[in-house]
């Protein structure tokens, strides 16, 4: 899932000052630093729970936005300068950043129950729990296009995106070999339920790449989540692969005529790891409990189209905070749109992906 809100005084200065002055940083009533996605996804975390948590708690909130990844991360606390308290991770570098002893372990029998009384670790959906921290939501990268850009048919499937003679134009894509290799799998004819053992093999491996030989002379890379929604409205592309939720907020509150075509989405799931050497332990622990409350996650839903990973809290998002509009319809993991999607294997990622982006870097490079 993802540019709201910047430190109020930058993290850098506040330690050097600390150390000019002889206050250890961190000390007093140091605001909780948050790391997410930025754009949409950000903002709904924000009206979903974040003001909430502070009027509750009177524990103030500095949001940065980074691009994903542990390399931040590894890098502060390799150091010990740890200046993120909590940050927004992808479910495989949760994993990852655990094993590394780069997280906070988490107990989740300390975590709220379900709207039902449920604990929470049988409210929260299977393959959704991890050592530091259960994730939180559903997102999905799909693809889309702007329906102004065509006249009579329209594309519906992932092969549609791959096929320049029917639907001719540019392609927006990540600047990453997840979820294209996927992609291009799918759309060569691989089935949904192959495609990771597909890529366990070589043959394969060159066999997604080759697919995007295909359209390679015609992608424009985007590498932050606010790309896609701008390429589409300013026609620099026919079509694009994007987070769902931005596209979804284009659509409601910018009423954007764009289309998200869900046929082999590739759906994956994310959640607030604390990051190992924080000053501020307690409250991020209270922070990562709160956000992941059916509440919070419920709040998030009624801001933008990801899905929560607790069993009782689809039930309370129903419409759209601002403009009334069934939510249902839009989640990554309703019944409709999860039909011919594929959930990313984040433990396939984790074993392949330093392997997979040096093969990305040297196709690029050709």
């Amino acid at each position: 899932m993802k540019h709201i809100g910047k430190l109020i005084v930058p993290v850098a200065f506040a330690v050097i000052l600390s150390l000019i002055i002889g206050i250890p940083a961190g000390a007093g009533d140091r605001p909780l630093t948050v790391v997410s996605w930025g754009g949409s996804y950000a903002r709904a975390c924000v009206k979903g729970y974040h003001e909430r948590f502070t009027a509750e708690t009177g524990i103030a909130i500095n949001l940065e936005d980074y691009n994903g990844g542990l390399a931040q991360i590894r890098a502060q606390v390799d150091v010990g300068n740890v200046f993120w308290d909590v940050v927004d991770l992808e479910i495989a570098d949760l994993v990852v950043g655990c094993d590394e002893g780069l997280l906070v372990p988490v107990d989740v029998e300390s975590f709220p129950g379900g709207a039902d009384g449920t604990p929470a670790a049988e409210d929260f959906l299977p393959g959704t729990m991890t050592d530091c921290g259960p994730t939180s939501l559903f997102g999905s990268t799909i693809f889309a296009y702007n329906r102004k850009r065509f006249r009579g048919d329209e594309p519906q499937t992932i092969a549609d995106f791959f096929d320049l003679e029917a639907f001719p134009g540019r392609r927006g894509m990540r600047r990453s070999p997840q979820v294209n290799l996927e992609f291009a799998l799918m759309a060569d004819g691989v089935p949904i339920d192959s495609v990771y053992a597909a890529l366990d093999t070589p043959a394969g491996v060159d066999r997604a790449f080759r697919k995007l030989n295909t359209i390679r002379e015609y992608i424009v890379w985007w590498e932050a989540g606010a790309q896609p929604p701008q390429m589409l409205a300013d026609g620099e592309v026919a079509m694009t692969t994007a987070y769902n939720g931005r596209i979804f907020n284009a659509q409601v509150l910018e009423n954007q005529p764009f289309v998200v075509v869900w046929d082999g989405q590739v759906y994956y799931t994310a959640g607030l790891g604390i990051v190992a050497g924080t000053r501020n332990l307690e409250a991020a622990r209270r922070f990562v409990r709160f956000a992941t409350s059916v509440e919070s996650l419920a709040g998030v839903g009624r801001y933008i189209a990801y899905s929560p990973t607790r069993r009782s809290a689809m039930a309370l998002i129903a419409t759209h905070a601002e403009t009334g509009m069934d939510m249902n319809p839009h989640m990554p993991t309703s019944p409709e749109n999860v039909k011919r999607a594929l959930r990313s294997d984040w433990a396939w990622w984790s074993d392949h992906l330093d392997e997979m982006n040096e093969r990305f870097s040297a196709w690029l490079a050709r």
